[in-house]
């Protein structure tokens, strides 16, 4: 009998995960003679033990579907909500697949899913992951699964708008999804034209993108497009986030780092309507009418891109290769033209985020664009 390996998705539903399933369960079973099994519902179907066969059958048809044939969840296998209680049901996930006799559990998910993966993999767990996000913010990889598909999302949205930005003479601000890593921002934001492009790893001043706008008016350009990621800061809230975190990382005594949490939940709560806040900013500064345009969950519906449905395919294939090879606790990365084994360690233990000197920002500011600092690199 062959090895038995399951699959679970985690954390938000992104394009290509289906195309990653498909790959990982169609090599597994026609290369490598191996049984495939799919949890339901992520690490909470892991855990209550929910499963369904993955054969030959199941995998058809499904490469150019959206979302996930097993759906998914952001539960953590250490703090999940069971009875009404958050509880650590780490061994009750261990013992569910010590009893199914899994030879290997694949985990589809994003920094979160990979941060769980590694828990398990140090219990005991033959443990190998891919990586999947439309935030392209996993460490150790050139580029998650999910993030062409958001991208060319995004970037249909900004051209659309342009037109309606044109005919009433307006500012749009369009919300995009990221909130610690601007990559989907600032890949739309250049490829859709945007004139401002905000992003987490550059805080910026209300007043420069004032005067960017009002200069773009003083030329005869009538409207404006601001690309804004969620996650993006004032250089006020920004610095009050950084001296929070380092008091945070200062203080020893616990109830101090209590009241700290708290205050950086205040700010988060605060910052929730960051973008609306901005507009009606933008608004009131500028003497242009603006509208808000929030892309949501828009941006990780529908069918996979090629790009999206190539890498998945390589990345899952590659997956079922490492568990016939015995290499576990890895995730498979893109690194060129490959597909490579990393250490989960490795992965956990950082955030890929733009770097200020990334050719897309430099791109960006040598068209034109306002990226939002008072004083950018020369």
């Amino acid at each position: 009998m062959g090895k038995l390996i399951g699959i679970l998705t985690a954390g938000g539903d992104t394009p290509g995960l289906n195309a990653a399933i498909r790959a990982i369960g169609k090599a597994a079973i026609s290369v490598y003679g191996m049984e495939v099994i799919g949890f339901r519902d992520g690490f909470r179907g892991l855990m209550e033990n929910r499963f369904i066969e993955l054969d030959s059958k199941a995998l058809s048809g499904i490469l150019t579907a959206g979302g996930t044939i097993l759906g998914t969840s952001r539960d953590k296998p250490h703090k999940m909500l069971v009875g009404g209680r958050i509880m650590d049901m780490t061994d009750v996930i261990v013992d569910n697949y010590h009893k199914n006799h899994l030879d290997a559990l694949v985990c589809l998910g994003g920094g979160g899913t990979q941060k769980n993966a590694y828990h398990l993999y140090k219990h005991g767990m033959n443990i190998v992951t891919l990586p999947k996000t439309i935030d392209n913010d996993v460490a150790m990889t050139d580029i998650t699964f999910g993030f062409d598909t958001a991208l060319g999302i995004a970037t249909e949205a900004i051209d659309r708008l342009h037109s309606t930005a044109h005919s009433h003479h307006r500012i749009i601000v369009v919300e995009i999804m990221g909130h610690r890593a601007g990559w989907l921002a600032l890949g739309a934001g250049v490829s859709g034209g945007a004139d401002v492009i905000l992003i987490p790893e550059i805080p910026y001043d209300v007043n420069t993108i004032v005067e960017s706008i009002l200069a773009r008016s003083r030329a005869g350009k009538n409207f404006s497009i601001v690309a804004i990621a969620e996650g993006s800061l004032s250089k006020e809230m920004y610095n009050l986030r950084q001296e929070l975190e380092q008091r945070l990382n200062d203080t020893e005594d616990e109830k101090g780092k209590e009241h700290i949490r708290h205050d950086l939940k205040d700010l988060d709560t605060l910052h929730s309507n960051n973008t609306m806040r901005l507009a009606k900013e933008l608004e009131n500064l500028t003497g242009l009418e603006s509208r808000v345009t929030i892309l949501g969950h828009l941006q990780r519906g529908g069918s996979p891109s090629a790009a999206d449905r190539l890498l998945a395919t390589r990345l899952g294939t590659a997956a079922a290769r490492l568990i016939a090879e015995g290499k576990f606790g890895v995730m498979v990365a893109s690194k060129g033209k490959n597909a490579i084994p990393v250490s989960l360690k490795k992965v956990v233990e950082k955030k890929k985020t733009v770097p200020p000197d990334h050719p897309w920002i430099e791109s960006a500011r040598f068209v034109g664009t306002c990226m939002g600092d008072t004083n950018p690199p020369a």
